[in-house]
């Protein structure tokens, strides 16, 4: 396994790399606690636009079902947030993923694993900028590739400011997003069609509006994007050089954000299948048009505009997320060199800007590329990043980690080998077409490791932590 050890500094290593002092700082500001970080994840898994963007999709295929399925998915992130928390404050890297995965099982695992964020990095910030169009037409009419370009643009504008600035303000958008679940919640079980029962057993509009039981297998091949709407809690790891005393703060980041965000996702879900009129009302998945019919205009139209305010609130976060792990994979040297210099570079904000730029630009352009149907692509991503971190999570426990101060989970190495067999099991009941394009991708990736990366092994891709954190 040498190669899961960081390459020797050579003299010409060592040269190549910028150093701090002398212009480039490669160093982010520790500026956030707990309750910054977890606005900011939080934020991330944007509870809200999850509930009003992705959930709708869920609840065409499954129905009733769909609070059984997010639930499900839920449990099985418990068990990820474990590795996480554990893998985060052991390797407390704005890599995320990658740096964990790499540190731990090899420098080719965690390209893979980057990769796979790579594509959630790259598609889920426009897929969910796109939803505002609809949450705006009560009171402007925009279109759709617009509204979705403009809140990227504006989420890159903010991904350039100060951390602890955009903290504040995505917690006041997440109040909103907060209070308007809460409305759906309310007026869900205030109108009441169907008993509780009705969360257990699966049933979903068939071809002519008749009840018909939903699969198992439905259920199964729905978790990969249950898992996606709740999967954002990952983000306190990205923030780990930015949270003060990342060692205690990362683990209890990543715990509560996965506790609040399946609150505030499963009690409104669960209130819209009980409430809705009747079974093809659910699986349309028109929640505003349900508010509306469950109070007045008024009330569909403030929920609407909350929802909107959440997905430019999730914009902010995704860029702001996904520049940090451009930023570490420049310092890591995973480019050429022109874009590693680049991508390191940190702004008078103290935000890595040229990674903040080239995260949200692109995904300003991909706002007029029809990307709806890459949601299943992502969902696969998703998987199979959170099944090689638990792969990872069985060697955080091995020669000179055993003894590194950080926090552990419970269960260990149990609730690691659990996820790995469902996650695997998971991902074999994915659609074809989803399975293919993401290896495709990965296998592109796998090439430029072997043509490009690891031929230049001493001086390329070379997994670090920041300066205070190793040893």
């Amino acid at each position: 396994m040498t190669d899961t050890m960081r390459p020797p500094r050579t003299g010409t290593a060592a040269d190549a790399r910028p150093d701090p002092a002398a212009g480039g700082a490669k160093k982010l500001t520790r500026s956030i606690g707990v309750v910054g970080g977890t606005l900011l994840t939080l934020s991330c898994v944007t509870p809200a636009s999850s509930l009003f963007v992705i959930v709708p999709d869920l609840f065409a295929g499954l129905g009733t079902a769909t609070a059984l399925t997010i639930g499900i998915g839920v449990v099985l992130c418990i068990a990820v947030a474990f590795c996480y928390s554990e893998l985060g404050t052991l390797i407390p890297s704005a890599g995320g993923e990658y740096a964990m995965v790499g540190t731990l099982t090899g420098r080719l695992a965690g390209w893979i694993v980057f990769t796979l964020s790579l594509i959630v990095v790259l598609i889920v910030p426009p897929i969910i900028a796109l939803g505002t169009a609809d949450y705006l037409a009560p009171i402007v009419h925009i279109s759709t590739p617009l509204a979705g370009a403009g809140v990227m643009l504006l989420a890159t504008l903010a991904g350039l400011l100060d951390l602890r600035a955009n903290a504040w303000i995505t917690g006041v958008f997440l109040v909103l997003e907060v209070i308007a679940a809460a409305v759906v919640a309310v007026l869900g079980f205030a109108h009441s069609q169907r008993g509780a029962d009705s969360l257990i057993h699966g049933v979903t509009a068939g071809a002519h509006g008749a009840p018909s039981a939903v699969p198992l297998a439905t259920v199964i091949t729905g978790l990969a994007i249950a898992l996606f709407v709740t999967q954002g809690f990952s983000t306190a790891v990205y923030l780990s050089e930015e949270l003060e005393n990342p060692r205690r703060n990362v683990a209890r980041t990543v715990l509560w954000t996965l506790a609040i965000s399946a609150a505030v996702i499963m009690v409104p879900v669960a209130a819209i299948t009980v409430g809705a009129p009747d079974l093809k009302a659910l699986a349309a998945g028109d929640i505003a048009g349900m508010v509306s019919g469950w109070s007045n205009s008024a009330v569909g139209t403030f929920v609407s505009l909350c929802i909107a305010l959440a997905i430019i609130n999730a914009g902010i976060v995704m860029v702001i997320q996904n520049s940090r792990v451009l930023f570490a994979s420049a310092r890591d040297r995973a480019w050429p060199e022109p874009v590693n210099r680049a991508f390191s570079t940190i702004g008078r904000f103290g935000s890595p800007w040229v990674a903040t730029l080239a995260v949200g630009v692109p995904g300003a352009v991909l706002c007029y590329v029809p990307v709806e149907a890459l949601s299943g692509i992502t969902g696969v991503a998703v998987t199979g990043m959170y099944l090689l971190v638990a792969v990872a999570a069985l060697f955080s426990r091995r020669g000179r980690h055993r003894s590194t101060a950080a926090w552990r989970m419970p269960l260990w190495p149990t609730v690691p080998a659990l996820l790995i067999v469902v996650l695997a099991y998971v991902l074999c009941r994915q659609t074809g077409r989803d399975l293919l394009v993401t290896g495709g991708i990965v296998v592109a990736a796998g090439l430029y490791w072997a043509l490009y990366l690891r031929p230049r092994g001493q001086t390329h891709w070379v997994i670090t932590l920041p300066e205070d954190e190793r040893g």
